[in-house]
């Protein structure tokens, strides 16, 4: 095979990725590294809380810290569930086939609605 084969080969290759190849991708894909920098964020708060319990601090400045870390886990909560609705629902409604839409559509609604619902007990 010559050079120039190779690299079209090559180029082809890059073009069409094999499906093993492809990563499934989520609404937060964008996001992930923000979520992630908040997420470790709130596991330090949470650590710091442990702390502040082991060295018996007063009761009230731990509440208050849980508190914190409740809304943050909230915020993180709420921009996953916008991120499911904008991007996994609004996908589901791209779908060719009328009745595999409304299908896919109803499933990813109720999923949405399944996590919200978790987030309010």
């Amino acid at each position: 095979m010559s050079a120039i084969e190779e690299a079209v080969a090559a180029a082809a290759a890059d073009q069409v990725p094999a499906e093993a190849d492809i990563a499934p991708q989520h609404g937060y894909t964008g996001n992930k590294d923000a979520y992630l920098r908040r997420l470790k964020r709130i596991e330090g708060q949470v650590r710091g809380i442990a702390r502040m319990v082991d060295e018996d601090k007063y009761c009230i400045d731990i509440l208050t810290q849980v508190a914190a870390v409740t809304k943050a886990l909230h915020a993180v909560s709420l921009g996953l569930v916008e991120e499911h609705i904008g991007h996994c629902v609004v996908g589901a409604a791209s779908e060719p086939d009328p009745d595999a839409r409304a299908e896919a559509i109803d499933a990813k609604v109720k999923e949405a609605a399944d996590a919200i619902g978790r987030l309010l007990r």
